[in-house]
Protein backbone atom coordinates (compact mmCIF):
# COMPACT_ATOMS: atom_id res chain seq x y z
CA UNK A 1 0.00 0.00 0.00
CA UNK A 2 1.45 3.36 -1.04
CA UNK A 3 1.77 6.44 1.17
CA UNK A 4 -1.19 8.35 -0.31
CA UNK A 5 -3.49 5.39 0.37
CA UNK A 6 -2.11 5.08 3.91
CA UNK A 7 -2.93 8.76 4.47
CA UNK A 8 -6.46 8.16 3.24
CA UNK A 9 -6.85 5.29 5.70
CA UNK A 10 -5.37 7.44 8.46
CA UNK A 11 -8.05 10.06 7.74
CA UNK A 12 -10.78 7.45 8.21
CA UNK A 13 -9.23 6.39 11.53
CA UNK A 14 -9.11 10.01 12.67
CA UNK A 15 -12.90 10.38 12.27
CA UNK A 16 -13.89 8.55 15.48
CA UNK A 17 -11.03 10.24 17.35
CA UNK A 18 -12.40 13.60 16.23
CA UNK A 19 -15.92 12.62 17.31
CA UNK A 20 -14.78 11.50 20.76
CA UNK A 21 -13.16 14.88 21.41
CA UNK A 22 -16.15 16.87 20.17
CA UNK A 23 -18.98 14.81 21.63
CA UNK A 24 -17.64 14.17 25.13
CA UNK A 25 -17.87 17.47 26.93
CA UNK A 26 -16.07 16.07 29.98
CA UNK A 27 -12.81 16.07 28.00
CA UNK A 28 -11.14 19.40 28.86
CA UNK A 29 -10.76 21.43 25.68
CA UNK A 30 -12.33 18.57 23.74
CA UNK A 31 -13.90 20.65 21.00
CA UNK A 32 -10.60 22.46 20.38
CA UNK A 33 -8.71 19.16 20.35
CA UNK A 34 -11.37 17.89 17.95
CA UNK A 35 -10.76 20.94 15.76
CA UNK A 36 -7.04 20.12 15.70
CA UNK A 37 -7.76 16.51 14.71
CA UNK A 38 -10.21 17.77 12.08
CA UNK A 39 -7.61 20.13 10.60
CA UNK A 40 -4.93 17.41 10.59
CA UNK A 41 -7.34 14.98 8.94
CA UNK A 42 -8.28 17.66 6.40
CA UNK A 43 -4.61 18.24 5.60
CA UNK A 44 -4.15 14.53 4.85
CA UNK A 45 -6.69 15.02 2.05
CA UNK A 46 -4.46 17.60 0.40
CA UNK A 47 -1.26 15.65 1.14
CA UNK A 48 -2.44 12.29 -0.18
CA UNK A 49 -3.60 13.89 -3.44
CA UNK A 50 -0.36 15.84 -3.81
CA UNK A 51 1.81 12.77 -3.19
CA UNK A 52 -0.28 10.55 -5.45
CA UNK A 53 0.06 12.96 -8.37
CA UNK A 54 3.69 13.89 -7.71
CA UNK A 55 4.85 10.27 -7.42
CA UNK A 56 2.43 8.92 -10.03
CA UNK A 57 0.75 6.77 -7.39
CA UNK A 58 -2.85 7.48 -8.34
CA UNK A 59 -4.81 4.27 -7.80
CA UNK A 60 -8.42 3.22 -8.22
CA UNK A 61 -8.42 2.56 -4.45
CA UNK A 62 -7.41 6.18 -3.87
CA UNK A 63 -9.94 7.54 -6.37
CA UNK A 64 -12.70 5.69 -4.52
CA UNK A 65 -11.55 5.84 -0.89
CA UNK A 66 -10.27 9.43 -0.84
CA UNK A 67 -13.70 10.98 -1.46
CA UNK A 68 -15.29 8.47 0.93
CA UNK A 69 -12.83 9.41 3.67
CA UNK A 70 -13.68 13.07 3.03
CA UNK A 71 -17.40 12.30 3.25
CA UNK A 72 -16.92 10.45 6.54
CA UNK A 73 -14.97 13.36 8.04
CA UNK A 74 -17.42 16.03 6.85
CA UNK A 75 -20.44 13.94 7.89
CA UNK A 76 -18.99 13.43 11.37
CA UNK A 77 -18.42 17.17 11.76
CA UNK A 78 -21.88 18.04 10.46
CA UNK A 79 -23.58 15.56 12.79
CA UNK A 80 -21.58 16.74 15.80
CA UNK A 81 -22.17 20.43 15.06
CA UNK A 82 -25.85 19.86 14.25
CA UNK A 83 -26.40 18.13 17.59
CA UNK A 84 -24.92 21.22 19.27
CA UNK A 85 -27.15 23.56 17.24
CA UNK A 86 -24.17 25.20 15.55
CA UNK A 87 -24.96 23.95 12.04
CA UNK A 88 -28.47 24.04 10.64
CA UNK A 89 -30.02 20.62 9.98
CA UNK A 90 -30.93 22.03 6.54
CA UNK A 91 -27.27 22.55 5.70
CA UNK A 92 -26.46 19.08 6.98
CA UNK A 93 -29.19 17.58 4.79
CA UNK A 94 -28.13 19.56 1.70
CA UNK A 95 -24.55 18.39 2.04
CA UNK A 96 -25.45 14.77 2.82
CA UNK A 97 -27.98 14.60 -0.03
CA UNK A 98 -25.34 15.75 -2.50
CA UNK A 99 -22.90 13.17 -1.14
CA UNK A 100 -25.46 10.35 -1.49
CA UNK A 101 -26.28 11.40 -5.06
CA UNK A 102 -22.61 11.61 -6.06
CA UNK A 103 -21.85 8.27 -4.37
CA UNK A 104 -24.74 6.68 -6.26
CA UNK A 105 -23.41 7.98 -9.56
CA UNK A 106 -19.93 6.74 -8.67
CA UNK A 107 -21.34 3.29 -7.91
CA UNK A 108 -23.21 3.24 -11.23
CA UNK A 109 -20.01 4.24 -13.03
CA UNK A 110 -18.03 1.57 -11.16
CA UNK A 111 -20.59 -1.04 -12.21
CA UNK A 112 -19.66 -0.16 -15.80
CA UNK A 113 -15.94 -0.36 -14.99
CA UNK A 114 -15.42 3.39 -14.75
CA UNK A 115 -13.93 5.42 -11.92
CA UNK A 116 -14.88 9.09 -11.75
CA UNK A 117 -12.27 11.37 -10.24
CA UNK A 118 -13.26 14.48 -8.30
CA UNK A 119 -13.87 17.62 -10.35
CA UNK A 120 -12.51 21.07 -9.64
CA UNK A 121 -15.92 22.05 -8.19
CA UNK A 122 -15.89 18.99 -5.96
CA UNK A 123 -12.42 19.84 -4.68
CA UNK A 124 -13.38 23.48 -4.07
CA UNK A 125 -16.51 22.32 -2.24
CA UNK A 126 -14.46 20.01 -0.03
CA UNK A 127 -11.90 22.69 0.83
CA UNK A 128 -14.61 25.22 1.70
CA UNK A 129 -16.47 22.64 3.80
CA UNK A 130 -13.25 21.91 5.70
CA UNK A 131 -12.68 25.64 6.29
CA UNK A 132 -16.26 26.38 7.33
CA UNK A 133 -16.47 23.39 9.65
CA UNK A 134 -13.12 24.20 11.25
CA UNK A 135 -14.24 27.77 11.92
CA UNK A 136 -17.52 26.46 13.37
CA UNK A 137 -15.64 24.02 15.62
CA UNK A 138 -13.39 26.75 16.97
CA UNK A 139 -15.85 29.64 17.30
CA UNK A 140 -19.25 28.02 17.80
CA UNK A 141 -22.36 29.69 16.49
CA UNK A 142 -22.47 33.27 15.24
CA UNK A 143 -23.47 35.11 12.09
CA UNK A 144 -20.03 34.70 10.46
CA UNK A 145 -20.19 30.94 11.00
CA UNK A 146 -23.69 30.85 9.53
CA UNK A 147 -22.46 32.67 6.41
CA UNK A 148 -19.47 30.33 6.06
CA UNK A 149 -21.62 27.23 6.48
CA UNK A 150 -24.27 28.43 4.03
CA UNK A 151 -21.55 29.30 1.49
CA UNK A 152 -20.34 25.72 1.87
CA UNK A 153 -23.90 24.55 1.22
CA UNK A 154 -24.16 26.68 -1.94
CA UNK A 155 -20.82 25.34 -3.23
CA UNK A 156 -22.09 21.86 -2.42
CA UNK A 157 -25.19 22.42 -4.55
CA UNK A 158 -23.17 23.88 -7.44
CA UNK A 159 -20.68 21.01 -7.38
CA UNK A 160 -23.53 18.49 -7.16
CA UNK A 161 -25.32 19.96 -10.18
CA UNK A 162 -22.01 20.01 -12.10
CA UNK A 163 -21.41 16.38 -11.18
CA UNK A 164 -24.91 15.26 -12.22
CA UNK A 165 -24.75 17.15 -15.53
CA UNK A 166 -21.32 15.76 -16.43
CA UNK A 167 -22.26 12.21 -15.46
CA UNK A 168 -25.93 12.07 -16.44
CA UNK A 169 -25.31 9.00 -18.59
CA UNK A 170 -25.00 6.95 -15.38
CA UNK A 171 -28.50 8.03 -14.33
CA UNK A 172 -30.14 6.41 -17.35
CA UNK A 173 -33.29 4.42 -16.51
CA UNK A 174 -32.67 1.86 -19.28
Amino acid sequence: MNTPNKLTLLRTIMVPVFMIFVLYSQIPGGRYLGAIVFVLASLTDWLDGYLARKNQQVTNFGKIMDPLADKMLVTAALVCLSTEGIVSPWVTMIILAREFIVSGIRMAAAAEGNVIAASWWGKAKTVWQFIALTVALVFGQNILIDVCIWLAAVLTIVSGVDYVVKNARYLSMK
